[in-house]
């Protein structure tokens, strides 16, 4: 579980192509410190699990189901990921609870703004824009971030940047036609999915009817 609070922009020292997937050697600096075997850690907003430490450089597996979902699969040496560790209790919440189990990838459309505020429009899966509400949260490459405006016709949504997110987060590299790593707020999602499912449910609409029915009756 993390809060959405990039900790670290690092640079992916190298990736190796391995029998069950990739591994992904990064150097984590300070961020390092007592971290163990088997730890969670947010890669751009993608929970991975620690496979080996040695000094600061960090080791992490990734899967094809992951490499497919998210952009690490297209990560290349050098290339800068945002970092976080994972949540632990005491800890200052300062953007909301993420999860690190990421819905798909965004699509960057439109980049727009000046030296106060830089605006980004992004198109988001199909299937994510009703978990989305305009002034909700999103995390975008692990970023937790408020909607600023929603377009629910053409499957996006926009967000405001001041140039400390830009500077601290790959959000401040990325360019039209890229893609970041789209995570909903588990929340919202719960709650729309288990009210698309009510509403789906011909019992629920069956007991529904009779209870107009008998309040019907009970006015008249």
């Amino acid at each position: 579980m993390f809060t959405g609070i990039v900790q670290d922009l690092r640079a992916v020292e190298a990736v190796e192509s391995t029998a069950t997937g990739v591994r992904l050697d990064i150097a984590l600096g300070p961020l390092a410190q007592d971290l163990q075997l088997g730890a969670s850690v947010a890669i751009n907003g993608t929970c991975l699990t620690v496979t080996s430490v040695s000094n600061t450089l960090v080791s992490f597996d990734v899967i094809p189901e992951t490499l497919e979902l998210t952009n690490l699969g297209t990560l290349r040496a050098g290339e800068f990921v945002n970092i976080e560790r994972s949540y632990r209790v005491g800890d200052e919440v300062g953007g909301h609870i993420v999860s690190g189990h990421v819905t798909g990838q965004a699509k960057v459309m439109e980049i727009a703004g000046g030296d106060k505020e830089t605006r980004i429009w992004f198109e988001v899966p199909a299937q994510a824009i009703d978990s989305l509400l305009m002034k909700g949260f999103v995390a975008l490459d692990g970023a937790s971030l408020t909607i600023s405006n929603i377009d629910r016709d053409a499957s996006r949504i926009e967000v405001s940047l001041i140039p400390e997110t830009l500077a601290r987060t790959t959000l401040g590299r990325i360019a039209p036609g890229g893609h970041v790593n789209l995570e909903v707020d588990q929340q919202t999602a719960a709650i729309v999915t288990t009210v698309e499912r009510v509403l789906a449910s011909d019992q629920w609409l069956d007991r529904l009817a009779a209870r107009l029915e008998q309040r019907a009756a009970q006015q008249a």
